[in-house]
């Protein structure tokens, strides 16, 4: 009987790494994760957890040993204390170094949409310089690079519709025409999971069927979610102004004047082939009823640390000793 392939994700227990995980022991995989969250794992968990420790590569590479792919989704959204996105290059580094020490045989890697090494945004310049530290680690590897998530437990649009339930109004910078290009959390884990199966070095966007302006983003959620909130342009400015002043209120970070200005920019659309099936407007449809009821707080997702859970123990991988 021929054993299992054997993967490794990192983040299983957040976002897209939970699809990717999920899709992984759809197709029979053994999965094995590495969370900067440990504490975080389900009582029972059928996956295997060690620390994403990026202070200890041996243990990592440890972690990492007899795996075929590493599916990775580390990335940090904005800097916050000693993490910032350099950080976030360096530890990229750390990790795809202990995957070859490893003999990991295949890496598959989300992006973004427009990564540059010239970019004037942090996020997206420490993006393709992750992207360059991947290329050069000698790994054959595929990159798929998403612009903005939708659907599952997705923190974006659900919070534009908790938003528009309680405001009467909601702003929009520049009116609002700048155009994204979503893809469901379900069909970027697919993609990850065919790109996984291959041998080629590829690098694809990872976008779904429609490009749509933010204006009608905005329009479809508030239609689904019955709000009346009168959608008001404004200038772009002072969109970081008013988000700084609701993420105050609410204790975490809305919007980045970084990510709002490289939206406007244009930077979370492409005129690549579509590679998710799930469209956006249809979607949001089904699911107004239950979006924007809880506000879904970013930095309790990831900058929180939680008690380990009472009953039960996650599988431990191999660690120091």
């Amino acid at each position: 009987m021929t054993s299992a392939q054997v993967d490794v994700v990192t983040g299983a227990f957040s976002y897209s790494g939970a699809a990717i995980a999920r899709d992984l022991r759809a197709a029979g995989h053994e999965v094995r994760t590495l969370t900067g969250h440990p504490e975080r794992a389900p009582a029972g968990t059928p996956l295997a957890v060690a620390p994403l420790d990026f202070t200890d590569p041996a243990a990592l590479a440890r972690a990492l040993r007899g795996a075929h792919t590493l599916y990775n989704t580390y990335w940090v959204r904005f800097a916050r204390g000693a993490v910032d996105h350099q950080a976030a290059v360096a530890n990229s580094r750390i990790l795809f170094g202990a995957a070859a020490q490893a003999g990991v045989q295949r890496i598959v890697h989300v992006s973004i949409t427009h990564p540059s090494l010239d970019s004037p945004y942090p996020y997206f310049r420490g993006k393709a310089q992750v992207e360059q530290i991947l290329a050069e680690c000698g790994i054959p590897h595929a990159i798929a690079r998403p612009a903005i998530l939708f659907g599952g437990d997705g923190v974006l649009v659900n919070n534009i519709a908790w938003l528009l339930r309680r405001l009467p109004a909601f702003a929009l910078g520049g009116g609002g025409d700048y155009r994204i290009r979503a893809i469901h959390v379900d069909d970027l884990a697919a993609l990850c999971v065919r790109l996984g199966a291959g041998a080629d070095t590829e690098v694809t966007d990872a976008v779904g069927p429609e490009s749509l302006t933010f204006r009608e983003l905005v329009t479809s959620i508030r239609s689904a979610v019955g709000s009346r909130a009168v959608l008001l342009p404004v200038p772009g400015g002072l969109v970081p102004v008013l988000s700084g002043i609701l993420g105050a209120a609410l204790r975490d970070t809305l919007l980045t004047a970084d990510e709002y200005h490289a939206m406007a920019d244009g930077l979370a659309d492409s005129d690549g082939p579509t590679t998710g099936d799930t469209v956006f407007t249809d979607w949001v449809r089904r699911h107004g009823d239950e979006l924007g009821r809880r506000y879904a707080n970013e930095i309790d997702r990831h900058f929180t640390r939680r008690p380990a859970p009472a009953r039960g123990m996650p599988r431990s991988l191999p660690g120091p000793g």
